[in-house]
């Protein structure tokens, strides 16, 4: 009964003619106390795993919406409840929904693929697996590739006493940088292929960059894989993955189910429809239902096909998703005023930030842009911050693509380099430190996470400045 309950209750909502002509939130409006409820909520995913982990294990997602509804319920009182649903609405059905449905896929896609077999985490093999995963991510998004790779790399050195660095790197490499060179690649450079911006305009023009990048990564982890794998005591005596079998594939028809998700997030891009469907305000247009649609059938069809036995080996379970999804819902609710205020451009609360990137002369700065949107990408969700710089550096994708060429390229990078810099920057990135500490892995605390990054990204991110974005 419940279910269809919701159902009219949308419904109701759906055709309410009050809600659907609700105003777009104006961010010049808004005070940065807005922006308080989504600082705690990033508080909270910081500081509560180190004071009181056990209560964090247990009620995040409590916590989560807490702050969600510090967010919407004032927001009612002071806009009209008209508007607090329209805002809800959007951000669920425009924004967190795909997402979620797309996260899910992945996640379930890829964990119903074993790579069977005892693999030996040397430094060799654990850089050969970041350098594959990083080719994957371009072609089947960070998520897929982090989905597919975490497991056996994690298996691979649990043998190991040293561990967590791996993870680390594989999330700087596989999770973010790996997925810099097409659309499939990161959902900004997707956001910035439906607004116009040619599938191959990335990988021409920030391939010397992500060489660079990925290059130095790999030849830094190299380096200290080896110090650790040749230290006393560092190989475990008894490995927990015995040599049993052939190195090979289980649930390789999941592969098929991986191309059927790559292909629909294609024909969402590529297929211009007029159907649209008006919800609570929120333009719901056919591409994009057809692609969920049809990536909630393929993760149906995964679930079905899938031998209960390589669930059991990848040790598959829902609670990595079930973490992300419910962070998620908060980070996509809370940021609702964050992004607004950011939109407003000079007129906002961060107009600063915003006047940073224009030089002088009224032209933009590719190294502001570059850093504004990488910083901001480190702790919004990249997609729309990637969108509020395209649109401040004109919006025009003809422009963008060729005298703006720098511009574009400092705001792509800047976005899918830099949400590697905390573990919310990008949504693989939460959901690999899940998987890994569902194995066993001690991983950094979110501060400990960003002494890493700020220790070995950083450094590089300042020298890509002075090569490229100047």
């Amino acid at each position: 009964m419940k279910i269809y309950r919701w159902a009219l209750a949308w419904g109701l909502l759906a055709v309410w003619p009050g809600l659907a002509a609700a105003a777009e939130l104006d961010g010049g409006q808004l005070s940065v106390l807005w922006g308080v409820p989504f600082a705690g909520l990033l508080l909270s995913i910081a500081v509560m795993p180190l004071v009181a982990p056990i209560f964090w294990h247990h009620h995040f997602g409590k916590v989560a919406a807490a702050w969600a509804l510090a967010f919407l319920l004032p927001f009612a009182v002071a806009f009209g409840a008209g508007a607090a649903v329209v805002n809800l609405a959007h951000a669920m059905l425009a924004e967190y929904i795909p997402f979620i449905i797309l996260l899910t896929a992945l996640f379930t896609v890829a964990g119903g693929i074993y790579i069977r077999g005892n693999l030996h985490g040397s430094p060799g093999l654990n850089a050969s697996i970041l350098a594959i995963g990083a080719v994957l991510a371009s072609f089947m998004g960070t998520t897929g590739a982090s989905m597919l790779m975490i497991r056996p790399l994690i298996r691979a050195n649990d043998n190991r006493k040293h561990k967590a660095h791996v993870v680390v790197f594989f999330i700087f490499i596989v999770s973010n940088a790996g997925g810099s060179l097409t659309p499939l690649g990161d959902p900004p450079l997707f956001l910035g292929f439906l607004k116009g911006v040619d599938f191959f305009w990335t990988v021409s023009h920030i391939f010397p960059e992500t060489l660079f990048l990925i290059g130095c990564l790999l030849a830094l982890f190299y380096a200290l894989d080896w110090w650790f794998y040749h230290r006393r005591e560092e190989i475990l005596p008894a490995d927990p993955t015995p040599d049993s079998r052939r190195i090979g594939f289980d649930g390789v028809a999941n592969f098929w189910l991986l191309g059927a998700i790559v292909a629909l997030v294609l024909l969402s891009g590529f297929w211009k429809s007029s159907l649209v469907f008006h919800i609570v305000g929120t333009e719901v247009g056919l591409p994009g239902l057809v692609r969920d649609i049809g990536l909630i059938c393929v993760t149906l069809v995964s679930l079905q096909i899938t031998p209960t036995g390589v669930h059991v080996d990848n040790q598959f379970s829902w609670s990595p998703m079930q973490e992300v999804a419910k962070l998620f819902a908060g980070i996509f609710l809370t940021i609702i005023p964050v992004i607004a205020m950011l939109k407003a451009g000079i007129h906002g609360p961060f107009g600063a930030v915003v006047s940073a990137v224009t030089r002088p002369d009224g032209s933009p700065d590719p190294a502001m842009y570059f850093w504004a949107a990488g910083a901001l990408s480190s702790f919004l969700d990249n997609a729309p911050t990637y969108l509020v710089f395209f649109n401040t550096a004109g919006g025009d994708p003809t422009v963008l693509m060729s005298t703006l060429a720098p511009t574009l390229a400092a705001i792509s990078a800047g976005a899918v380099f830099m949400g590697a810099n905390t573990y919310i920057g990008n949504a693989p990135n939460l959901m690999v430190k899940a998987i890994a500490e569902d194995r066993g892995v001690k991983m950094p605390s979110f501060f400990g996470y960003m002494l890493w990054s700020g220790a070995i990204l950083v450094p590089l991110f300042i020298v890509m400045t002075f090569i490229w974005f100047r």
